[in-house]
This record gives structure tokens, C-alpha cells and sequence, in this order.
């Protein structure tokens, strides 16, 4: 990801979430270098995802796809980017967390190994008050 994709990033993240990371906290992220991919098709953002590595850990901050490339393997290709990324850093387990009702997103996570390990109770902000957020981890070996 480059400064120059910050528009396009933020505008897919406005379309995909109520409530959505704000273009500052994408730049942000860039400043702190953390690993901020994204995935283009023809010269377009097609999606995007955020790691943070720190201690032998990694934490996937943000994956998300193009409201109109969603069901096509852009998902997947970006968590394959994303678990690569964090095997060179020589990460031994990444994190995340996701909503329960993102049954889309638990589905692809639970097919790449993912496991629940926690719950964050009122973690996210939602239409009716809050929402829990499920804590999936997944230990990184070289082959997995």
C-alpha cells in the first residue's frame, strides 16, 4: 500500500462497514510501518489487508475486499499474502479478531486453520449497541 492508494482504500472501507477506519487511521498505519498490502485487479484496489508484527507475534488489524469482488478468491488471496508475510517475519502465531456475524469471513478463517481462543466482549461498535468480537489464532509453521 502506498499514500497514493489511501482514497481508494478508505472509500472501500466506508462502503463495506458501518463503522469504518477513518483515512487517518489507515495513514497511520503506514507511518507506523506496519505491513499494509493491497491487491489490485486492472490497476484497481481490489482489496486490502494490515499486519502488525511485534515479539513473535502478528495480528491481522484489517482484510478487507471490494464489495463488488467479494466471492471471488480475493479474500483468500489476501489472507495467503498475509500469513506469508508474517511466516518471513518468523512469527510463530497470528491473531485477529472478527465479528460473529461475519460468517463469510469466519468461514475462509476456519478454512486456513484459524481456531477461536477468546471472546472480547462489546469489542465493536454496532446499529443496536455493541458486538462481541471472536479472538481466532493460528499457529504458523513453515508449511501452514
Amino acid at each position: 500500500m502506498r499514500h497514493e492508494d489511501l482514497a481508494h482504500v478508505s472509500d472501500i472501507e466506508r462502503r463495506s462497514y458501518d463503522f469504518p477506519w477513518s483515512h487517518g487511521v489507515f495513514r497511520d498505519c503506514l507511518l507506523a510501518g506496519y505491513q499494509c498490502i493491497v491487491l489490485e485487479r486492472d490497476g484497481e484496489v481490489a482489496g486490502y489487508g494490515i499486519l502488525s508484527v511485534a515479539a513473535g507475534e502478528a495480528h491481522i488489524l484489517n482484510l478487507c475486499v471490494e464489495p463488488g469482488y467479494r466471492s471471488h478468491g480475493y479474500g483468500e488471496r489476501l489472507l495467503d499474502e498475509i500469513l506469508f508475510r508474517a511466516r518471513t517475519s518468523s512469527v510463530r502465531e497470528i491473531f485477529l479478531e472478527v465479528r460473529p456475524s461475519n460468517e463469510n469471513a469466519l468461514a475462509l478463517y476456519k478454512k486456513k486453520g484459524f481456531h477461536k481462543v477468546a471472546n472480547r466482549p462489546a469489542y465493536y461498535q454496532a446499529q443496536d449497541g455493541r458486538e462481541d468480537a471472536a479472538v481466532l489464532a493460528k499457529k504458523l509453521t513453515v508449511d501452514s
